[in-house]
């Protein structure tokens, strides 16, 4: 199959979305099959055998720089027809996307749209007056994804958010994690040094991702506080706008910044911790949390958006209600300094992620971009079969 990827997000950026496409894109080669991905930014010309579009692009300035636009070009319809794709992926279709979107029905082609970023709750987040295009923003999302044959969602709750909005022809994306990459073998003395500060016999609590408004990153803040009299430490892996306002609202603190690590560095600050926040309530799914499970470090997250999808309430970690800077605090003391439960609970989430691989997620995606095919066709629909598990995750 030939697929032409539309995507607001690729490499060099990495976050959730970009993982997801790039391992996607390893296991599309693996089962025979060619993309062809359009992106903003920088992206490299190929990724492994797949050639990658850059598209021109502009900075998301003043409220996000480090996101890139990209913008509709005659590049674009030059080398659509030249690839003569099968089928159109427009993954979280805003800009770029949702021009992929359009491509796509002008030019008759089966088209699946996926859901990674709920957009429209991120601009009550940044501020700068991008609040009042929350409602016009959900309506030009639902639009696009409604122009889909198939569209898919990251989590059960993603799933069950999509059709409130009224996202039709939804169904679910199973979640992945590398398992051989995030390891708890990985865990080094040296980077647990550097994460705590010269302090590695202290309890260390970890978070990796973007320094954003969104992430809720200052709800860690009297939590780390109060544990700071039992010698817990903090570290934040990752770097983005938020990052000057949280150093300065987190001195006088046990807390390091690390700014961004990526490979064998990155796994090492998983394995090497001993806890994982994630007080986020804007998540789709929420990939840190699952590489962090499959390092074989618990995770306290937030009851809310696709968290409660990763984690199993006190068995691979811990939820807490959105906003209760207490129970973040109650529940990462117990995981840290209570005997046993740190230990249960990290081989929990290890054999959970294990549950998970790419190749199962892929094979489902290469189902369901066939049931895009069959659909545009006018054929009757074959329902795809959910395994067992996605059963499960859907009630």
């Amino acid at each position: 199959m030939r697929i032409a990827l539309f995507t607001e997000v690729f490499l060099p950026k990495v976050d959730g979305v970009v993982t997801r496409v790039t391992r996607t894109l390893d296991q599309l080669t693996e089962l025979g099959h060619e993309a062809l991905v359009f992106a903003p930014g920088e992206p490299p010309t190929h990724h492994g055998p797949h050639r990658v579009v850059k598209v021109r692009s502009v900075s998301f300035q003043p409220w996000y720089p480090e996101i890139m636009v990209g913008l509709p070009t005659a590049r674009i319809a030059r080398e659509m027809q030249a690839f003569h794709p099968d089928i159109v992926h427009a993954v979280n279709p805003v800009w770029l996307a949702a021009y992929g979107v359009i491509s796509a029905r002008r030019r008759n082609l089966p088209l699946l749209a996926s859901f990674h970023t709920d957009v429209p709750s991120y601009t009550t987040r940044l501020g700068n007056g991008l609040s009042l295009l929350r409602a016009p923003s959900q309506a030009w999302i639902t639009g696009m994804h409604n122009l889909a044959e198939v569209n898919l969602c990251t989590s059960a709750q993603m799933v069950a958010r999509a059709r409130e909005v009224g996202i039709r022809e939804v169904d679910l994306w199973p979640k992945a994690v590398d398992t051989v990459g995030y390891h708890p073998s990985r865990r080094d003395p040296e980077m647990r040094e550097r994460l705590t500060g010269g302090h590695p016999e202290a309890p260390l609590v970890l978070y990796v991702g973007r320094l954003s408004r969104e992430k809720d990153l200052d709800q860690l803040l009297e939590p780390i506080r109060e544990l700071a009299a039992d010698g817990v430490r903090l570290a934040f892996v990752g770097s983005g706008p938020a990052r000057p306002e949280l150093e300065k609202l987190f001195a006088g603190t046990p807390t390091v910044f690390t700014g961004y690590l990526a490979g064998e560095e990155l796994a090492a600050a998983y394995a090497s911790a001993d806890a994982f926040a994630f007080p986020s309530t804007t998540e789709t799914l929420g990939l840190v949390a699952l590489e962090s499970m499959a390092s074989g470090v618990p995770v306290v997250g937030a009851r809310a958006g696709g968290i409660p999808f990763v984690i199993e309430d006190g068995e691979t970690g811990f939820l807490v209600e959105p906003g209760d800077t207490a129970g973040y605090a109650d529940r990462l003391r117990r995981l840290l300094l209570e005997p046993g439960i740190k230990g249960r609970m990290g081989a929990a989430a290890r054999a959970d992620a294990q549950t998970h691989s790419w190749r199962a997620s892929t094979e489902s995606l290469v189902e369901s971009y066939e049931l895009a095919v069959q659909r545009h066709r006018g054929r009757r629909p074959v329902v795809k079969p959910l395994r067992a598990r996605q059963h499960r995750d859907l009630r």
